[in-house]
């Protein structure tokens, strides 16, 4: 991958690790969910929107041709995933959901057998998949078959990671060629109108605490309208199947802030299902590095691998030609030059 990809996926793969647990904030405040997913969609549009306009590309997004695929991308990406992680969130822990969603990529190569040949994963890919989704199996088996309540909120998770598979193969097949910016304001605006009527006939029972409004503010500004622009340019970077791949590196983040701030303590699932996705994330991006990071390894190893004999050789010639050349410090200094003996 390139290093702005590299940038990119940083940067999605940390904006996608936060909302977690201010979903888990806001719904624990008595938030219903799909009012807590119309606030923040509502908030990213509004914000898109503008930009997009001000910057001139909104109206090829509004063009006949595109409408129908960005309603459906606002319907699998962002109405039915934002309400389903809410309501799992009241059943469990922001850390677990958010681990649940790394069987994203795994998700993208089971519909890629139907609907993109160009993102099936072989070889190397696969095997990472692979292994990633037996993370995802361990967590599910060892830290929430145990509780009913925590079966249904993890299927409604699961359910919710169908629809963020699906949305970016409709981005890369038919939408590709919009602005990331207009392309989510106007889907984000879809969503909003979409979620209205739902949202209106299930309002908070009592007026949102500071701390659920600011959750609500960080997830509509931050999690949705930044991360999706963001996540946009990625997808036109790489592809759907390893722009997917930062829901192997968001849950890192979720189980960071849940256990230091919400005090969750992950079982033994959700370790080993962590190890395994870190394992399964560095294959399914064919196992390489940032690019900055490859060649300053691969200068250490040159320097590494230089013949000693050859340094001292060089050295030795310039001190007979009586240069100056600088001195490499990890040769001894040339033998004093002795005078001819006068007869």
């Amino acid at each position: 991958m390139s290093a702005r990809a590299w940038t990119a996926f940083a940067a999605v793969s940390t904006l996608w690790g936060i909302p977690y647990l201010f979903i888990k904030v806001a719904v624990d405040d008595g938030v219903p969910p799909v009012f807590l997913a119309w606030a923040r969609v509502l908030m990213a549009a509004a914000v898109l929107l503008v930009l997009s306009h001000r910057a001139g590309v909104l109206a090829p997004a509004l063009e006949r041709p595109h409408r129908r695929w960005l309603l459906l991308y606002a319907v699998v990406e962002i109405c039915v995933p934002f309400p389903l992680i809410a309501a799992g969130e009241r059943h469990v822990d922001s850390s677990l959901a958010a681990i649940l969603i790394a069987a994203v990529p795994m998700l993208v190569a089971l519909l890629a057998l139907r609907f993109d040949r160009s993102e099936r994963a072989t070889g190397r890919r696969a095997v990472g998949l692979a292994i990633g989704f037996a993370g995802v199996i361990a967590l599910v088996g060892l830290d929430v078959s145990g509780s009913g309540a925590e079966l249904l909120g993890a299927l409604a998770i699961l359910l919710a990671a169908v629809g963020y598979a699906a949305g970016p193969m409709i981005i890369n097949q038919r939408l590709g060629g919009l602005d990331p910016r207009a392309l989510m304001a106007v889907a984000l605006s879809m969503a909003t109108l979409l979620l209205t009527p739902a949202a209106l006939l299930a309002p908070p029972a009592h007026a949102p605490s500071a701390d659920a409004v600011v959750s609500i503010v960080i997830l509509g500004l931050f999690c949705t309208a930044a991360a999706f622009v963001l996540f946009g340019a990625l997808i036109g970077e790489v592809g759907p199947g390893r722009a997917t791949v930062i829901t192997y590196i968001s849950p890192i983040v979720a189980v960071a802030l849940g256990v230091a701030v919400l005090d969750e303590r992950p079982g033994t699932g959700a370790i080993a299902g962590l190890l395994l996705i870190l394992a399964g994330s560095w294959l399914s991006t064919d196992g390489r590095l940032p690019p900055g990071l490859e060649r300053r390894l691969a200068q250490l190893r040159a320097r590494s691998i230089t013949p000693f004999p050859d340094r001292r050789a060089r050295q030795r010639r310039a001190d007979a030609r009586g240069t100056r050349a600088p001195r490499d410090p990890a040769l001894p200094a040339p033998a004093a030059r002795r005078r001819p003996a006068v007869s």
